[in-house]
């Protein structure tokens, strides 16, 4: 297999020149995300009052404008009104838009999940049909999934669709559907209903007669956006509206998620990028002891934290949408194939997709607290911004499947991989949990900046594959019911992953103008990646191991992660902490 490949971290180190970093965007990616940027700081955030105060005029208003500006055209292929931008333009735009989580959650549904059925999807006529329309603004896209009795267990919807006596129409009935963005203001929306034999999608229009809009929710965060619930009474709506084919939504539904996960954990990044540019500008404003608090090493610390958690996330974010360029971008979008090859080049990346969005959303949480943290008691009153990035950042962790869905998908798409021959995850295990034993680190161990995060990366693969050997020797077919073992098992590979993206990306920037901080940034990340997956690793085997085999394999992996001697971790957070305050921003 290629190291290309989706999985393909799992079995071997990926060749520096096939990961795109964020080092490498060109002028014109360059100039669309400083387009975007310049709109959420000059349109949007002047205005982010009003917006929570759910003034519809004016977000809608400012959509309106975002399409004249060519910025929700990205993923649309020319033929249909859209500019057929490479991922990585897209994925920009998309982490400079995340300033304003409320108008940031109307503009990602739009771009997302509100077009992208459609356009993978759609026949020629209903790609002609609502396409340009959704590119350039005029028409607002949603996306009707979730229901009251089917949250995570999206397939037990109730929502029905029935043939017409006639056989012109299909006619929607039954369970409700629950937080449903855009719901206020959609045009075109796409809904999930059960068919004779499954699961079908269905494209519904604003004015279908029997559908009806609830109130808007009450939400905790993102309170500028539109969310409601959607009723269907006998709903009736043309033939030719289903989308892709009968009683195979579920396909849709799952890759058009995929591609939401990939979305969302490139908007978390662009969020926590205005987050701790507040959380250092405060910092700095606010005295104490006769200086600022930017000062203090515990101050200095949470902001280098922040920065490490972000830099991960940006090699991570756009490591994928490299790999989702070379994979979708030579599609045909005219071709009576193209629907059949995306679903399949999705597919590949599910686990990367599934990995940025956990990784994304927890690491944008986890800057918000702090940020709340630093600003004190004013960061939990409503005058100022940390207690809105805290309440906006928390649904990212249950937005497009919750991350305990997708620890449970992470580690199932894995093994769905290997069985069908895609990933020798099998063959390789086996190999390894016989020369874990034999492994001595520090003998392998070289000179150099990096030898010692290349090396941690390698043992750290090693143990992920003993551990993932472990279980499937266990427990079989049964271990999809270990939910705890999975969880684990989904740390340790989220944890490999971006450990061997922060070292190739610090390795790329060898000599350049970056190398002194990269090289810092990427001992930071391991440090702390390299200790969650030995640690979840001895979890792991303290349970799928038993008797000699548990203490062989534990004293294994004690052996494997031992040699590793921790950096000077406060000098190196130091550092961090005084560029980011030099710069006021993040400047990695």
């Amino acid at each position: 297999m290629k190291d290309t490949d989706g999985g393909a971290f799992l079995i071997g180190t990926a060749d520096a020149d096939s990961v795109f970093i964020a080092e490498e965007f060109n002028e014109e990616q360059k100039l669309f995300a400083q387009s975007a940027e310049d709109f959420i700081r000059q349109r949007v955030m002047p205005v982010t009052d009003k917006i929570e105060a759910k003034d519809y005029d004016l977000h809608l208003k400012l959509f309106r404008e975002l399409g004249k500006l060519d910025l929700l055209k990205g993923d649309i292929p020319e033929i249909y009104g859209g500019l057929n931008l490479d991922k990585i333009s897209t994925a920009l735009i998309n982490e400079k838009l995340a300033g304003n989580g409320s108008f940031a959650t109307t503009v990602a549904d739009q771009t997302g999940i509100g077009s992208l059925p459609i356009l993978y999807f759609g026949t020629e006529e209903q790609k002609k049909k609502y396409l340009p329309k959704l590119a350039s603004g005029e028409h607002i896209g949603a996306y009707a999934l979730t229901e009251t009795e089917s949250g995570s267990d999206a397939m037990s919807l109730k929502t029905t669709a029935k043939l017409s006596d006639d056989g012109k129409h299909w006619i929607l009935n039954g369970g409700a559907k629950q937080f449903i963005t855009n719901a206020a203001f959609f045009d075109v929306m796409t809904v999930y209903a059960r068919t004779e034999n499954g699961i079908s999608a269905f494209i519904v229009e604003k004015d279908a007669p029997g559908m009806s809009i609830g109130q808007e929710e009450h939400k905790m965060g993102i309170r500028g956006s539109s969310t409601c619930s959607i009723f269907f009474d006998d709903c009736r709506i043309p033939k030719e509206n289903l989308l892709g084919e009968k009683d195979k939504g579920h396909l849709i539904a799952f890759n058009i998620l995929n591609i939401g996960r990939y979305k969302l954990g490139v908007a978390s990044l662009g969020a926590a990028k205005y987050i701790i540019e507040e959380a250092i500008k405060y910092a700095k404003e606010r005295v104490q002891f006769g200086q600022p608090i930017a000062n203090f090493g515990m101050i200095k610390e949470k902001l280098a934290d922040m920065a490490i958690g972000i830099w991960s996330l940006e090699g991570m974010a756009y490591r994928n949408a490299g790999l989702l360029e070379n994979a979708l971008h030579p599609l045909d979008p005219e071709s009576p194939d193209f629907s059949k090859n995306a679903l399949k080049q999705i597919a590949g990346y599910a686990v990367e997709c599934s990995i940025t969005k956990v990784y994304g959303s927890e690491i944008l949480w986890g800057i918000a607290d702090e940020t709340v943290q630093i600003f004190g008691g004013y960061g939990f009153v409503e005058d100022y911004p940390a207690e809105r990035f805290l309440r906006d950042s928390r649904i990212n962790r249950i937005f497009e499947g919750t991350n305990e869905i997708n620890r449970l998908l992470i580690p199932a798409m894995i093994m769905k991989k290997a069985m069908k021959g895609e990933l020798p995850l099998i063959e390789e295990a086996a190999k390894i949990s016989n020369e874990i034993i034999s492994i001595m680190p520090r003998a392998l161990l070289k000179e150099g900046d990096l030898a010692a995060e290349r090396l941690a990366v390698d043992m750290s693969r090693k143990i992920v594959l003993a551990v993932l050997g472990l279980v499937v020797k266990k427990y079989g077919e049964k271990l999809k019911d270990e939910e705890e073992l999975l969880g684990r098992l989904a740390d340790v590979v989220i944890a490999l992953y971006t450990a061997e993206t922060a070292v190739i990306r610090a390795q790329k920037l060898a000599g350049s103008k970056k190398a002194d901080l990269a090289l810092i940034l990427a001992q930071l990340s391991v440090a702390k990646l390299f200790s969650t997956i030995y640690q979840k690793a001895q979890e792991i085997a303290a349970v799928a191991a038993a008797g000699d085999m548990q203490k062989i394999t534990v004293s294994a992996f004690r052996k494997l992660y031992r040699w590793y001697q921790l950096p000077d971790l406060i000098s190196l957070k130091r550092k961090i902490a005084d560029e980011l305050i030099k710069q006021s921003k993040y400047c990695f």
